[in-house]
């Protein structure tokens, strides 16, 4: 292509975009789209722009390129596989440690609920650190390392059969585990910015529900086989310990995306590395009010669906007579499926643009699901499609629902409103998860009491449907940036390229 005939082609999109300018009002409180009518010039020049500089003579091994951001997306993927695999140890091996350590369920909860207490702050915190002290590149270290860390002081209590220092493990298995996943979104924000978002965080989120699926069909068996030579709970620190060697993986792609990252920073010289401003404290209140809303569908959302699973197990063994490893399967079921359709739900995302439409959606098939579990006669569906159902509903939430946050934060905000959404999610998640375990231990039979767990699930999730309806007439209403029309996401389309290249920021 000629630079005559660029010119060329860049007058007709100017043209198009003047023409459009005054069919289309984009208000709202969106930072990105309240901005967006005096940036969609600059955009086409951008990529005009590109066309000559930056395409043109390049290889595959130039950041700018698409097959080398995608080359960085594999180590992306995986840095929080090792925390996906290990974070459900517990809730896999849940009779096998209650046997061990002699513990009733209640306190067996306490694996749980002292990895997400402490997250309702530190979460938070870890994205303030990652936006103003370490910076995205040695903040995603130093929380992958913390995973390790955690996850051996929580093997070497089995070990000791101590379930002191067990806690204490998933306390510090905790403070890496959210704010690694902080670290991972912002990550993706800022290397894939544009249209290609929402199928990004599809695959992240496909190879994190591999980590999960891992662990549910692997740790019984490698608790069984160690048992044969250790008994009690050693053995099972030694399987525990065995399981902490996926940490290590992840903290070695950790490294390799922070050199690529780095590498990139210094081939492309680039004048627009973020805003230069650096966010304080004071700013969190001039987040949007979308953006809270967003946090408490997240932690009513996530309170209905992770713990569930957790006891899915023994709903499945008490309900419908499975055994312990037919039971298994089954729960691993909805991170099968997620791990396998998440990336075409987050392709749906992209070419559609209606995120927030598609978080309903995704909830409206999730409430469905637990309706299906609460009310209807033992047998009428088979559990493991309305398992597989839920992952499906599970899987689209998280492709649609993530990706929002950087439709209403600004991009050198985007580290802290990460930890602040994560902060309210693990609040929502420790509350929730520890009063269904005293629920469920209430009432005289184990029947009843997971029955009425069922319920209390079904009861957050369909909060989180409300508040979702809430948003979608008040982002209507306002012209908001969650459901962007065709003709923004037309023009937005054709910067992408650039998007992708721009948005690699400096962060140290």
């Amino acid at each position: 292509m000629t630079i005559a005939q660029d010119q060329e082609q860049l007058a007709c999109c100017q043209d198009e975009v003047n023409s459009g300018n005054q069919k289309v009002d984009v208000g709202g409180s969106s930072p990105i789209f309240a901005s967006q009518d005096r940036t969609d010039n600059a955009l086409i020049e951008s990529e005009f722009s590109a066309s000559i500089d930056v395409q043109d003579g390049v290889g595959c091994c130039h950041p700018s390129t698409r097959l080398h951001r995608y080359f960085v997306l594999f180590f992306m993927c995986f840095l929080a596989f090792g925390s996906y695999f290990c974070y459900d140890n517990p809730g896999t091996l849940e009779s096998q440690i209650e046997a061990d350590l002699n513990i009733s369920g209640t306190a067996f909860s306490n694996f749980y609920s002292w990895y997400s207490y402490p997250n309702v702050i530190l979460s938070f915190f870890g994205g303030f650190l990652i936006d103003t002290v370490f910076g995205i590149r040695m903040g995603t270290i130093i929380f992958a390392g913390l995973i390790c860390i955690g996850q051996v002081i929580f093997a070497g209590g089995a070990l000791v059969d101590n379930f002191y220092v067990m806690v204490l493990g998933r306390f510090v298995f905790g403070l890496g585990g959210e704010s690694l996943a902080v670290a991972q979104n912002t990550y993706s924000v800022l290397w894939f910015k544009g249209k290609e978002l929402n199928t990004v965080f599809g695959v992240q989120l496909s190879v994190a529900r591999l980590g999960s699926v891992a662990n549910m069909n692997s740790m019984p068996y490698l608790y069984d086989y160690i048992q044969e030579s250790y008994k009690g709970s050693y053995g099972l620190g030694i399987a525990l310990m065995i399981a902490g060697l996926v940490c290590l993986f992840s903290l070695f792609c950790a490294m390799v995306v922070a050199y690529y990252d780095r590498r990139a920073e210094r081939i492309l010289v680039r004048e627009s590395s973020g805003s230069g401003e650096v966010i304080q404290f004071s700013d969190i209140k001039r987040f949007p009010m979308q953006f809270w809303l967003l946090c408490i569908i997240c932690a009513f959302y996530y309170s209905a669906i992770t713990p569930f699973i957790s006891i899915a197990g023994k709903y499945l063994i008490s309900q419908y007579n499975m055994t312990v490893t037919e039971a298994d399967r089954v729960t691993s079921i909805p991170y099968t499926v997620s791990a396998i359709v998440s990336p075409f739900c987050g392709l749906l995302c992209d070419l559609t643009g209606m995120n927030l439409l598609w978080t309903i959606v995704a909830g409206l098939i999730s409430t469905a699901c637990h309706l299906a579990f609460s009310y209807l006669p033992i047998g009428i569906i088979p559990p493991s499609v309305t398992m597989g159902v839920l992952g499906v509903g599970f899987s689209l939430f998280a492709c649609a629902f993530w990706p929002m946050v950087a439709m209403l934060v600004p991009e050198h905000q985007l580290g802290t409103a990460y930890g602040a959404m994560q902060s309210v999610q693990n609040l929502g998640l420790a509350v929730v998860i520890q009063s269904a375990e005293m629920l469920r231990e209430a009432f005289p039979t184990s029947e009843e009491g997971l029955q009425w767990s069922e319920v209390y699930f079904m009861l957050w999730i369909s909060l989180s449907l409300v508040l979702g309806f809430v948003l979608q007439m008040h982002n209507t209403a306002k012209k908001g940036a969650l459901n962007p029309p065709l003709y923004r996401k037309r023009i937005c389309g054709r910067g992408d390229e650039v998007d992708d290249r721009e948005a690699l920021l400096n962060q140290d």
